[in-house]
């Protein structure tokens, strides 16, 4: 018997923590898909079993989303409940598109509940010091956190407190286009990346004179020439395809070929699935026709966007529910159909035009104006220093006069008998009537000073009477 963990198929195409995940409704797949998969009948002597520990808990990579600890942390809960669990089975993807499913929240136990409560009041405060920290760099005051919640949909910020169906319902359509839309932005930034490379290379062009302006050119054209030069490429999915890799990879009788043996020798989890990142590792041996890391002409980043759309064909060409997952019997399927026998040749990017000249030129003007945006703040921002600067040196030079003054002042005290200031600048006065040992005033006989009240005046002893 094969289990499917729950959090795995949510995040099951992830393969690189440097690549985002790659998938089309992969929450959804992950909650229909939590329980029991249907035992499969391997067959033991075309396939190695798989070591597997019962209970062995496996590390599931990051889905790439900002709140994936979140999206983690409340599926993990959610397993725990048996009535949620038996309710994934009857479940279909519309059903928990539409939010029907996640009715279902009001009749999970006391204990889920009062969990979920909690991973939500902690998601809430950790969107709120995340709002902080970016107000503070801006310097920004008066934060009003529950209008910058509205930000995130992935949760109910209007009761930050307990986790309702609104929440879950709100999770899965989040993560759900938030997955759905990778694929997209990924090609759009390959081609943002192509048309970088491109206008970088007209810009160096630019700087050469003449000569080595026709030498660099005809580089590029050997290059590119050079780059061309592989192998016929096999159609991704095709039954030449499948066969290479079960010859090569497998190191299997190509004569002995068969599709239903295949599914389970590259189902290396043996859920009974063919994932993306499992269907990817299938087009490795008709990429490497293509791209050597050690040839100066082959670019990886444009290896793995052939890769991407390799899969993204054979997505649409056998995935019939379009859950991003390929069952044994589609894939059983396809192989009946005649693209599978006789497909059409497969165009590589080089092959391709990756952009028009209109575009690029779209391109440049926004990366001028770009440039020229950066230049206007590098501009202001020189002014500034220059500013704080001349403030500082005004600074600089108002201290340096007052302490002058400050110095001419204790000179002219010290000039007029004043007592000088100590070293704390504080002055050297005696209280009256308090005087130093030895320090007392010393008044002739019969002085001007007067006595105090009821003194008596000894008589002077003169120095000149003899004694007997």
């Amino acid at each position: 018997m094969v289990y499917v963990n729950f959090y795995d198929l949510v995040s099951f195409q992830m393969k690189r923590l440097s690549v985002l995940p790659q998938g089309y409704l992969l929450l959804m797949t992950c909650l229909l898909m939590a329980l029991e998969a249907v035992p499969i009948d391997i067959d033991k002597t075309k396939v190695k079993a798989e070591g597997h520990v019962e209970g062995e808990k496996v590390e599931n990579p990051d889905t790439g989303l900002y709140y994936d600890e979140y999206l983690r942390q409340v599926i993990d809960v959610l397993e725990t409940d048996k009535h949620f669990r038996e309710k994934l089975q009857t479940a279909d993807i519309e059903e928990i598109k539409s939010g029907k499913l996640s009715r279902e929240l009001d009749l999970v136990s006391h204990h889920v509940r009062t969990r979920l409560d909690e991973l939500k009041r902690q998601e809430v405060a950790r969107l709120r010091m995340l709002i902080k920290a970016k107000m503070d760099s801006v310097q920004d005051t008066g934060i009003d956190h529950q209008a910058l919640l509205k930000q995130f949909e992935h949760l109910n910020h209007q009761n930050p407190d307990t986790f309702e169906p609104k929440d879950l319902d709100m999770l899965i359509k989040a993560a759900t286009s938030d997955l759905e839309n990778y694929d997209k932005t990924r090609h759009e930034e390959f081609k943002k990346y192509e048309m970088m490379k491109e206008h970088e290379r007209r810009e160096y062009l630019k700087t050469l004179d003449e000569e080595k302006r026709k030498r660099e050119e005809s580089k590029f054209e050997e290059m590119k020439k050079k780059h061309g030069d592989h192998p016929k490429v096999h159609h991704p999915g095709s039954k030449d395809q499948l066969k290479e890799v079960w010859e090569e990879a497998d190191g299997l009788d190509p004569n002995e070929f068969d599709p239903k043996t295949f599914f389970k020798l590259h189902d290396v989890n043996n859920d009974g699935f063919l994932d993306e990142q499992e269907l990817e590792a299938l087009f490795t041996k008709e990429l490497e026709k293509v791209y050597d890391p050690k040839n100066e002409e082959d670019d990886m980043v444009e290896m793995e966007e052939e890769r991407l759309r390799m899969r993204e064909h054979v997505m649409n060409e056998v995935d019939i529910n379009k859950d991003r997952l390929v069952t044994l019997e589609e894939f059983l399927r396809a192989t009946e159909k005649k693209e599978f026998l006789e497909p059409d040749s497969w165009e590589t990017l080089d092959q391709q035009q990756l952009f028009t000249e209109d575009e690029l030129k779209e391109f440049e003007n926004h990366i001028s104006q770009q440039e020229d945006e950066l230049r206007k703040k590098a501009e202001e921002l020189q002014k500034q220093k220059e500013e704080l600067q001349r403030q500082h040196d005004q600074l600089q030079a108002q201290k340096q006069e007052l302490q002058q003054v400050v110095k001419q002042m204790e000179q002219k005290k010290l000039q007029q008998g004043n007592p000088p200031a100590g070293p704390g600048g504080e002055l050297k006065i005696q209280p009256p009537g308090e005087h130093k040992a030895g320090d007392a005033p010393q008044h002739p006989v019969g002085g001007d000073q007067p006595l105090p009240p009821g003194h008596v005046q000894e008589p002077a002893v003169r120095t000149d009477q003899v004694h007997p």
